[in-house]
């Protein structure tokens, strides 16, 4: 199997729960994955640093929705003498990074909770049927994971919230850091 298809196939089901958390319409998500394919498979060969790989696919799922949105709103060309602010760091992208490790360390029945409803952006009424469980049962154990995941990610890393989430982190433990490809 080709090296982009391997790739592709270990990050597509989290990109598509990033995105549909940001576009309601089931059709669009579907079109900004393919786009982030298409710009993933044209860029894979310029990256240097696979450790930054997660970021940056993130950074471009950020932008493909942005440019989702932008498409849809009239607008006015700005002149060419108004430069671009410099992107800033995306804090949640680089902690998400951290995030599959740590849910892969959780006990089976919280992760496979978590995966279908955080990653793969199931209801928890779909979680509670894929997992032969009751809804308040799914409910309990996706809380429970995320109540466990959140302990984990505090664990390893200062993080430091403001009215926009996360503004910046620091982590505790270089070599926790290191076991989540950071």
């Amino acid at each position: 199997m080709a090296l982009m298809t391997i790739f592709w196939l270990e990050h597509r089901s989290r990109l598509r729960g990033y995105i549909a958390k940001r576009v309601r319409d089931r059709d669009a998500v579907d079109d900004i994955l393919q786009e982030v394919f298409l710009k993933v498979n044209a860029s894979l060969h310029g990256v240097k640093s696979h450790v930054s790989i997660s970021a940056w696919l993130y950074r471009i799922a950020a932008n493909a929705i942005a440019d989702h949105y932008r498409a849809q709103k009239p607008w006015e060309e700005l002149p060419d003498e108004v430069a671009a602010p410099e992107p800033e760091q995306d804090f949640i992208a680089e902690l998400a990074t951290c995030l599959q490790p740590f849910i892969a360390e959780l006990p089976e029945s919280y992760r496979a909770a978590l995966l279908l409803s955080e990653i793969e952006g199931l209801p928890q009424r779909e979680v509670a049927e894929l997992l032969n469980i009751s809804l308040s049962g799914a409910k309990s154990r996706v809380q429970r994971g995320r109540e466990k995941l959140r302990q984990r990610l505090f664990d390893c890393c200062d993080i430091e919230t403001g009215r926009g989430g996360i503004v910046g982190y620091e982590p505790r433990d270089r070599n926790a850091m290191l076991s989540c490809g950071r």
